[in-house]
């Protein structure tokens, strides 16, 4: 990625969010962007691998998973299909698992933390709806930028 989200910020500011949760940073791409797609669950990853299992196109999947660290929502197998179905990267506000494996994968992830306890695999959650991260809505298809500095996103038209 030829980009870093400090100059983008300072080129288009107005045009764009900032998201004050702080993330850490997995995978060996420290800058990722894309269309969004979104996902809404908590503790549960089977709506994450079905979706990062799907031809990503670029798309950065965002996943709000309310903040908890209780159980991780991605591991490496569900990294490693992400790649392969051309995914820019992941951002989850949540856990992941196998960090020592994702951190040497060619994918953008950020994540608030980590913790090897598997989550549920119900199904239950929503996809491609609006998500909330900190600060900042973010809608389906809007263009996300990551780099290790924050995470940008579109505002939308009815956004100030």
């Amino acid at each position: 990625m030829d980009f870093t989200t400090a100059d983008l910020y300072d080129e288009r500011g107005t045009e764009l969010d900032s998201v004050s949760t702080q993330f850490r940073n997995f995978g060996t791409r420290t800058a990722f962007s894309g269309p969004a797609r979104t996902i809404r669950c908590f503790q549960d990853n089977a709506l994450i691998k079905t979706m990062l299992a799907t031809p990503g196109h670029g798309a950065v999947l965002v996943v709000d998973g309310g903040g908890s660290l209780e159980t991780a929502l991605m591991g490496d197998l569900i990294a490693t299909s992400a790649i392969k179905n051309d995914w820019s990267g992941v951002i989850i506000n949540g856990a992941i698992r196998d960090s020592t494996v994702i951190n040497t994968l060619p994918l953008g992830v950020k994540a608030l933390g980590t913790n090897p306890a598997k989550s549920t695999k119900t199904g239950t959650g929503e996809t491609d709806t609006p998500v909330r991260l900190g600060n900042v809505t973010i809608t389906p298809g809007k263009m996300v930028y990551a780099d290790v500095d924050g995470i940008l996103t579109e505002k939308s038209p009815t956004e100030g």
